[in-house]
């Protein structure tokens, strides 16, 4: 038998999130609920591996995350628009917390990161930055009033060892950032 989804119940819902209980029938036949949070506007979500070619940086940003309650090491990343590629997503969304812009190399099939919690998926866009359009320093972003995003560049190759220190400052990692230094 199939596994099917039979209902989707809003539990509650703010402005940017709601709760959901799922009914949804097993492979077995049985009838199940599942609780879930959604987003209540968007299509998804878009993350950004930016790195600088002349110097093999990559860019990440650092922000308080309140469910988190500390300051977390991400990759640049924002939700996309109805309507919008997620290329162009990751453009405005670099543009807006780093000043960078660059030439997008590759964009991934949407994506979940925590399925047991959320339908929400994330496409992963690779990123190019011509350093010589910046006299190497780290432009002015355009950050949005509520935001308060710290730009950092690493050399790839000391990205686990500055994830590390971070860690043991007592900041939070992005778990697809761990999971990018693992595979570099």
């Amino acid at each position: 038998m199939k596994q099917t989804i039979i209902s989707r119940d809003k539990i509650s819902s703010g402005s940017w999130l709601e709760l959901l209980n799922i009914k949804w029938r097993d492979a077995k036949g049985r009838h199940r609920t599942w609780e879930a949070a959604a987003r209540t506007q968007g299509r998804g979500a878009v993350m950004i591996i930016a790195v600088i070619k002349q110097t093999d940086e990559i860019i990440l940003v650092k922000q308080f995350r309140p469910p988190a309650g500390r300051i977390l090491v991400e990759l640049p990343a924002g939700l996309i628009d109805d309507g919008e590629p997620p290329e162009v997503t990751a453009e405005r969304e670099l543009l807006e917390e780093t000043g960078y812009h660059g030439s997008v190399v590759c964009v991934s099939p949407p994506g979940f990161s925590s399925a047991g919690i959320s339908g929400e998926t994330i496409t992963t866009v690779t990123m190019e930055i011509d350093a010589e359009n910046f006299n190497g320093k780290i432009p002015e972003s355009s950050q949005e009033d509520s935001e308060d995003i710290e730009t950092v560049l690493i050399k790839r190759c000391n990205l686990r060892t500055y994830l590390k220190d971070e860690f043991s400052k007592g900041n939070g990692i992005d778990a697809k950032l761990w999971s990018y230094a693992a595979a570099l």
